[in-house]
């Protein structure tokens, strides 16, 4: 005879895993055992690390509680495409904060997936336009997945890859890292053809392809240890290295007519934090009517025109004292925005 206990601890597991408490009679009836059943599937569920608490008396019952880690879940259909929905959206768009999470939870849920659910998903995101974000930065997700993958299980890739240039050129590379800097992803791999340490910018890849050939991983130049050691840490060390010798670095010197907790806010921390400047006291530029503020002096290697809008949008005064290319490159900028407001209606 089949033993049916496992199913049945899943059904019991999912029944649980909705926010309510449930009587030990209606989880008997609904799964059609004997509450005496019930009250050993709950102890077995303690035993595999599940937080089942029991209330006592006429109207007590089971509910699932927060324990000291998270069990595995149990979804229904609808759960799973809802969330690996979500996933896409938030890993397609490079968030700050939740964009390397994304991927990763997304590329663990999609391993498992029911074919039909997979399907499911495509499909509604496929009906769906994404609103893009105007920097170039918005990519397939099922892209990011892929790549993922390969680097967690240390598998070869091939891909298509276009340059700033335009030019397309296939590409097979042992992947270490996807790197996010909150506006684009990278890869960072080690490119066979070329003998060398690459990184791609994600969005420029296409037709990725895991060949199923595994490979150890070898240290990132300047690191000490391979992906076992620190990978993700090396990996960001490498990546702020390599784009730091493409372009010329900014030094930032801006300050703000907000307090300090305002800016940093509202500002991408790869700009640095600001640091607090009370009144006018010789060191702020503002002016004896801007009141307290704050001044940001770090280096970065963005681009004018990205630095400048994200200046802007910290939504308050503030004066750039440097670097001067920056300083007339708003010059530039208020005096077009200034002219387009003015224009005829």
């Amino acid at each position: 005879m089949t033993d049916t206990t496992p199913a049945r601890l899943l059904k019991l597991l999912s029944l649980l895993q909705t926010p309510r408490e449930w009587p030990g009679g209606e989880l008997a009836e609904r799964l059609d055992v004997t509450p005496r059943t019930i009250r050993r599937d709950i102890d077995r569920l303690r035993e595999l690390g599940y937080p089942v608490e029991a209330s006592r008396g006429s109207a007590g019952g089971y509910r699932l509680v927060a324990g000291a880690a998270l069990p595995p879940l149990v979804l229904d259909d609808e759960e799973a495409v809802a969330i690996a929905v979500g996933l896409r959206a938030g890993a397609g768009h490079a968030i700050e904060g939740v964009d390397e999470a994304s991927v990763r939870a997304l590329a663990k849920l999609e391993q498992v997936l029911p074919a039909r659910l997979r399907h499911r998903v495509s499909s509604l995101q496929n009906a769906t336009v994404p609103l893009a974000r105007g920097d170039g930065s918005t990519i397939d997700p099922r892209t990011l997945t892929t790549l993922a993958s390969a680097a967690t299980g240390q598998e070869r890739l091939r891909f298509a890859y276009r340059s700033r240039e335009g030019t397309e050129t296939r590409r097979q590379v042992e992947p270490y890292r996807l790197v996010s800097t909150g506006r684009r992803w990278y890869l960072v791999a080690y490119d066979l053809l070329r003998e060398d340490w690459r990184t791609f910018r994600v969005d420029r890849v296409s037709e990725p392809f895991a060949t199923g050939a595994r490979f150890t991983p070898r240290p990132l130049p300047g690191e000490s240890g391979g992906a076992d050691g620190g990978g993700a840490e090396d990996a960001a060390r490498y990546f702020a290295r390599s784009m730091a010798g493409r372009q010329p670095e900014l030094r930032l010197d801006v300050w703000f007519a907000a307090p300090t907790e305002f800016v940093v806010a509202r500002l991408p921390p790869t700009l640095g934090v600001p640091e607090p400047v009370r009144g006018p006291d010789g060191e702020n530029p503002g002016g004896e009517d801007s009141g307290n503020g704050c001044r940001l002096r770090s280096s970065c290697t963005d681009s004018l025109e990205w630095v400048a809008l994200r200046l802007a949008l910290v939504d308050c005064e503030f004066t750039v004292q440097g670097p001067p290319e920056l300083v007339e490159h708003l010059e530039r900028l208020g005096a077009r925005l200034t002219r387009a407001a003015g224009a005829p209606r």
